[in-house]
């Protein structure tokens, strides 16, 4: 064991001492290289300018960091608030702080006294294009502009919130005024989509018109939206009116006119033939159709065959003995009359596009081709329904038989053919028939007029007959009408029914049993012949 001497003792706690000091200064410096994060925000309103808030910032420790806030127009400093103990003056917006540790703060900012929030927010389906969204601040009494702009598909609704100030709150584009602060919502929803259903009427065979705008069949079209209607004529036929869902529609009278989409919608352009006045002479009455479609008639009516007073929409007529028929411009049919053979039981009938009418049976053609007859069939009148009655396009009725037309100008008869009245297999380039009582004439292509049948009063003679346009056949006469509307007439004549050699502007004929009727040019009407009954009293008639 070696003991040390007092002097090298001293000398090594001197060293110790020495040691031991070195090691507290070491700590110490350790401690004052520690690092720290500083992180700052701020509210609405301004921002930090120094350091600035994009941090978190790295500090050694004890470092002493300037802060510097800067308020927007209208906002000024409140204070800092958060890891505030080191910050030199947490109400001054320019200050320190000294990094003793990890920090988080806050500079806040509020409205100057004046100065109001406008915070604007939207629903989804569009967005507040003025001003924008999201908050501003505004002068106290400021009036703001606001649009709100919809997606598509999409349609403004309202504002919503604090809307006392908004102009209109039912207006996309409107204005606030900045009374305070508001908060507001401009709301959207989907625009509906409807379905617009589109047809037009067809007059039994006819097609008179259709929709060419936007044309027919289903559209669909946003809520709201106007669409243009256009319903265009045919040829011969006028527009008379839409129906269906009209609450909408601009005018329901007018062929061009518009819909506003509320809705689904399904509507009708209606057309009908624009009415050719005629008259038709049956046994002992006459009936008058009018431009209008109503109908007149003066004559002998024991059996109500004059009684045509609330017929509408009619497009031709046709006079029988007894009985009268009337086509509508649907292609329904309506008699009245004497009925008991059943001649006027015609109800059920569609797709007419002619009618003839006999002393006590009653034909139809169809817009097909096909006829159609009922009543008294006693001699095989009404046996329309076999195959050479096909391709029709034009029909008669005589006392007891009844007469076709096909397309290719030859002729169809059946019936009483006693007198060969319906001998005409060999008739061609016929473009009317037309049948009396026992007598049958036939008008040729060329103005050329044939005829068949009972002779006995020279009804058929009409061999020289030329340049004629229509034939008219009664009892036991013909009549014929020329260009220039003068009219030739040949047979029975006891009641002068056949002076018509003075006519003139004659633009239709037809012949009772006793009387002839012609239609004038401008609208009024004519007779001759037996007026025992009346059925010559055409004299204040303006069909016209």
């Amino acid at each position: 064991m070696t003991i040390l001497s007092s002097s090298r003792h001293h000398y090594v706690a001197k060293i110790s001492i020495f040691l031991i000091t070195v090691a507290l200064i070491a700590g110490m410096v350790g401690c004052g290289g520690a690092e720290y994060y500083l992180t700052i925000a701020s509210t609405a309103g301004g921002s930090v300018t120094t350091p600035g808030e994009a941090g978190p910032y790295t500090y050694d420790g004890r470092r002493v960091v300037n802060l510097v806030t800067e308020a927007e127009e209208g906002y000024h400093f409140v204070n800092w608030t958060g890891d505030v103990g080191t910050i030199a003056d947490v109400e001054a917006a320019s200050t320190t702080i000294t990094m003793n540790d990890n920090y988080s703060i806050t500079a806040n900012f509020e409205l100057e006294p004046g100065w109001y929030s406008l915070t604007i927010s939207s629903t989804e389906g569009g967005s507040v294009t003025l001003p924008g969204e999201g908050t501003s601040i505004h002068a106290a009494t400021t009036v703001v502009n606001l649009v709100a702009t919809p997606a598509s598909g999409y349609q403004f609704v309202n504002w919503t919130g604090n809307v006392g100030t908004i102009a209109n709150v039912n207006a996309a584009s409107t204005i606030i005024t900045m009374n305070s602060n508001y908060s507001i919502t401009a709301n959207f929803v989907e625009i509906p989509e409807y379905n617009l259903t589109i047809s037009s009427t067809t007059e039994g065979w006819l097609l008179c018109g259709n929709v060419t705008t936007p044309g027919e069949g289903t559209f669909i079209y946003s809520s709201g939206t106007v669409v243009n209607l256009v319903a265009q004529a045919e040829e011969g036929c006028q527009f008379v009116g839409w129906t269906g869902d009209v609450g909408t529609i601009a005018d329901v009278n007018a062929a061009t006119t518009t819909i506003n989409m509320n809705g689904d919608y399904s509507i009708r352009a209606n057309f009908r033939p624009y009415v050719s006045p005629m008259v038709a002479a049956g046994a002992d009455h006459t009936v008058g159709l009018k431009w209008d479609g109503t109908v007149v008639a003066v004559g002998d009516n024991p059996y109500g065959q004059c009684s045509v007073g609330g017929w509408t929409n009619i497009i031709q007529v046709a006079a029988g003995s007894w009985h009268t028929v009337g086509l509508r411009a649907d292609g329904t049919v309506v008699a009245v009359g004497w009925n008991y053979h059943g001649q006027c039981n015609v109800g059920g009938w569609t797709d007419i596009v002619q009618v003839a009418a006999g002393s006590w049976h009653t034909v139809g053609l169809r817009a097909d081709g096909t006829v159609v007859a009922i009543g008294n069939n006693a001699y095989g009148q009404c046996n329309v329904g076999t195959r050479s009655w096909t391709n029709i396009i034009r029909v008669a009725a005589g006392s007891w038989h009844t007469v076709g037309l096909r397309a290719d100008g030859t002729v169809v008869a059946v019936g009483y053919n006693a007198y060969g009245h319906c001998d005409v297999i060999g008739w061609t380039n016929i473009i009317q028939v037309v049948a009396g009582s026992w007598h049958t004439v036939g008008l040729r292509t060329d103005g050329t007029v044939v005829a068949a049948g009972d002779i006995i009063y020279g009804q058929c003679d009409v061999g020289g007959w030329t340049n004629t346009i229509q034939v008219a056949t009664g009892y036991f006469y013909t009549v014929g009408l020329l260009p220039f509307g003068t009219v030739v007439a040949v047979g029975d004549n006891p009641y002068g029914q056949c002076d018509v050699g003075g006519w003139t502007n004659i633009v239709d004929v037809s012949a009772g049993w006793r009387h002839t009727v012609g239609l004038n040019a401008d609208g009024t009407v004519v007779a001759v012949g037996s007026n025992a009954l009346g059925q010559c009293n055409v004299g204040g008639w303006d069909l016209f």
